[in-house]
């Protein structure tokens, strides 16, 4: 319990030192006409942030080896995104490295999965650490989904009181604490990005956790993807549109819903505040639902995506 007072407190200091340093150092992002922010910001933010949970872990141990392993896995990604806002690694060794990791974190909490079964996760889970980055791109929006999605994961799960809920819960509240500690800096207007270095490793832990829930019987994976459904949703409606226009899928853009609806309301902080409200008020009561009511889950989900499918027709006409 120390472990969860301490972790936020930790990754804001950490965060704060790392700033002082990257100023020092002008490890900065500096906007281009694709940027969403107006004057340069230092970025890599995700390293304090992630050292800050990896310091809390361990004083909360002793955990599985399946939780150490999700740690390890998202330490080495994120001295490859350290590396990468760097000196910017290509993609192919980006997406070699991130495909591995997927595959070995399913390999390691599923032992005995069907191979094919195995490669639609690790495939699920490579699309989730990638859109994960992608929807990195306001401040304030990557911190505030994970420590949402973590909180009412924790939650769901303690509630359920299922074997090895409580150390579910504890890691899911870690990750939301470090997260706490960084969005005190990169809340809007922000002074501090998260980069590659947190993006990253923060898609790929939320994707194991979605497997290990399945695993020990701690979450439904059904409820991982309402919890995720803001995210889910604008990343895939994005890249399928951009597909089917013919448009290079590779090159960065400011196309996503939630960054037109940071330009039409010439605000970050309202594009956070929604998010909220569409977590709290529509995603959590439903996933919880899942929780309570498993013979209900496919429509659940429908009920959790259409009016966020609605959503992106509707923005879709914003510039």
């Amino acid at each position: 319990m120390t472990s969860l007072v301490v972790v936020p407190f930790l990754s804001a200091l950490l965060c704060w030192l790392y700033l002082l340093l990257a100023r020092r150092l002008q490890l900065l992002d500096h906007p281009n006409d694709r940027s969403s922010h107006q004057r340069p910001t230092p970025h890599g933010g995700g390293l304090p942030l992630l050292l800050a949970f990896a310091v809390a872990v361990l004083l909360a141990g002793p955990w599985e080896d399946s939780y150490m392993v999700l740690l390890g896995l998202a330490l080495l990604l994120m001295l490859a995104g350290v590396l990468d806002d760097l000196v910017n690694l290509s993609v192919r060794l980006r997406m070699t490295l991130y495909a591995l990791c997927c595959l070995l974190m399913v390999w390691w909490l599923m032992p005995a999965v069907n191979p094919l079964l195995g490669a639609i996760l690790a495939l699920a889970s490579l699309w989730l650490l990638n859109l994960y980055n992608f929807m990195d791109g306001i401040d304030g929006i990557a911190a505030t989904q994970c420590i949402l999605a973590c909180t009412s994961a924790a939650l769901l799960a303690w509630v359920g009181g299922t074997p090895g809920g409580d150390s579910y819960a504890l890691f899911c509240l870690l990750l939301a604490g470090a997260q706490v500690g960084f969005l005190l800096w990169n809340w809007p207007p922000a002074r501090l990005f998260m980069g590659d270095a947190g993006s990253v490793p923060t898609g790929f832990l939320l994707a194991g956790l979605a497997v290990l829930g399945t695993v020990q019987g701690s979450l439904s994976p059904a409820a991982w993807v309402i919890l995720l459904a803001a995210f889910i949703t604008d990343a895939s409606w994005t890249l399928l549109w951009r597909l089917l226009t013919g448009q290079p899928v590779t090159q960065a853009h400011r196309l996503h819903a939630y960054q037109r609806l940071s330009r039409h309301w010439s605000s970050h902080l309202a594009v956070d505040v929604l998010l909220l409200a569409i977590n709290a008020l529509w995603l959590f009561p439903l996933a919880w639902a899942v929780q309570a009511m498993p013979e209900y889950t496919g429509i659940l989900v429908i009920l959790a995506y259409f009016p966020l499918l609605l959503g992106m027709v509707k923005i879709a006409r914003f510039t």
